[in-house]
């Protein structure tokens, strides 16, 4: 009987204190919503940009790819990193790139500065977003991990919708410079609060070393990838796509051939053994798919079908991470008691059910018809992304959730990369309803990830 107590004493001790918890959650909510912000909040600006440094908006574009691209070719190595030094160290050189880099940005005074300044800056947002999520596993209890994924989720939803409206703010009362200055202090608050309250690694691998061959294989494979892509999206010359297409097979082939010969791969393929987590990996991709696919294109239908102005549509497209906001964290708690295969597929059949109601709204909706859909389609992705999360980071052993961490963040690039190529593929074929043919395609991708969620159901819930 006192073993049992003591042990049962020492389970509950797993996590931070709670009045060190609450800093820590605020430290990784500061960098993660910087750096998710931050993908999207230069859209807005790009045609002020351009005006300013005298380009066309054709090259403007290379200022937000810039970032993304940096962050997916960087990501797993500094996930590996994070499990080799340590994700707080990781998490706060991160924030550190992060802020000098943002201030580069805010003092450019050309497009190429600009843009070398936000691809070091996507080179930060991917140290924060690779160990984000293996840092929760060492902040909250065991028991309260999905309630921390929850949390986590409601940061990054926040962020997304809150991204547009922000800069939209920030350009009514300044220049465009001052969507990356305001990252300073706020970075400057963020590697103060991470430094004195982030924990360090519970556990780490002795003598294991980077794998800097695997790295720069790795940045090459993800990034021809999107070349690529965006190649097709955008109809490149067909040659240039063939060549891109071999070199990333050839890479690829060469990349995945020495991860299966590593010990502690930078592409977690022993990870992808588990199959509780491959499988939420691939509901993940499929998840994210479908909501690129219909956020990309669902603003074209509203402004140029429906004719409603650019403040109506950003105010139509709301409810959608507002409904985001307000399940992840419920269904946080729900994971607790209930299996993520059950929450996930539930999830995306609520959200595959919105998709295909906003495929077949008539001709004139009302903005209520529009409202409740679009609630529904958040609802649905809130219910499915949190069990998700939470089993991805839990099903990895705890020396592995830096890989597993970047596993989650490149399945959500991935995905969200994918879906906005189809959508360009999509409105590049389809002349009349291309909207409605990208909604039905977000709705397959959303029953896909349903049913691989339901095949976890075979699975044992991870132990946290």
């Amino acid at each position: 009987m006192k073993i049992r107590n003591r042990v049962t004493a020492t389970s509950d001790m797993d996590g931070l204190p709670l009045n060190k918890r609450y800093w820590a959650i605020l430290a990784t909510a500061l960098g993660v919503s910087m750096s998710v912000i931050d993908g999207t909040i230069a859209n807005v600006a790009l045609p002020s940009i351009a005006n300013d440094l005298s380009i066309s908006p054709t090259t403007s574009i290379w200022i937000v790819n810039a970032y993304q691209l940096a962050l997916v070719i960087s990501l797993l190595s500094f996930s590996s990193l994070g499990d080799i030094y340590g994700y707080r160290r990781i998490f706060i050189t991160g924030v550190g790139i992060f802020t000098v880099t943002s201030l580069g940005c805010a003092l450019s005074d050309s497009f190429w500065t600009l843009t070398i300044a936000r691809a070091l800056q996507g080179v930060g947002a991917a140290a924060i977003t690779s160990v984000n999520t293996a840092i929760l596993r060492i902040i909250y209890p065991r028991k309260f991990l999905g309630r921390g994924m929850g949390i986590n989720a409601l940061v990054v939803a926040v962020s997304i919708a809150s991204g547009p409206s922000l800069a939209a703010a920030i350009l009514s009362i300044g220049s465009w410079n001052w969507l990356f200055a305001i990252n300073v202090p706020i970075g400057i608050c963020t590697f103060i609060v991470a430094s004195m309250f982030l924990p360090a690694n519970p556990v780490k691998t002795i003598k294991r070393k980077f794998d800097m061959i695997s790295a720069l294989a790795n940045a090459l494979s993800f990034g021809l990838l999107i070349i690529a892509l965006e190649g097709v999206a955008h109809k490149q010359n067909p040659t240039f796509i063939i060549i891109e297409t071999i070199a990333l097979l050839l890479i690829g082939y060469f990349f995945v051939r020495r991860q299966l010969t590593q010990e502690y791969p930078l592409l977690p393929v022993d990870l992808m053994k588990i199959p509780i987590f491959s499988l939420s990996i691939g509901s993940s991709i499929c998840s994210f798919t479908g909501q690129m696919l219909a956020m990309i294109s669902l603003p074209f239908f509203i402004q140029n079908t429906l004719g409603k102005s650019e403040v109506e549509t950003g105010l139509l497209l709301t409810p959608w991470p507002l409904a985001t906001m307000f399940m992840a964290p419920v269904a946080g708690r729900l994971v607790e008691r209930i299996h993520a295969g059950l929450l996930g597929s539930i999830g995306m059949v609520l959200f595959a059910t919105g998709l295909f109601l906003l495929a077949i709204l008539p001709d004139n909706p009302a903005n209520g018809d529009i409202v409740w859909r679009m609630m529904l389609c958040g609802a649905g992705f809130g219910i499915f992304q949190t069990p998700n999360n939470s089993t991805i980071i839990s099903s990895a052993p705890t020396n592995r959730s830096g890989g597993a961490s970047g596993m989650l963040g490149t399945a959500r690039l991935v995905g969200q990369t994918l879906g906005a190529t189809l959508v360009a593929m999509i409105f590049g074929l389809v002349q009349d309803n291309s909207t409605h043919f990208c909604l039905l395609l977000a709705g397959g991708f959303a029953i896909t990830a349903g049913i691989i969620s339901s095949l976890r159901l075979s699975q044992p819930r991870p132990v946290t």
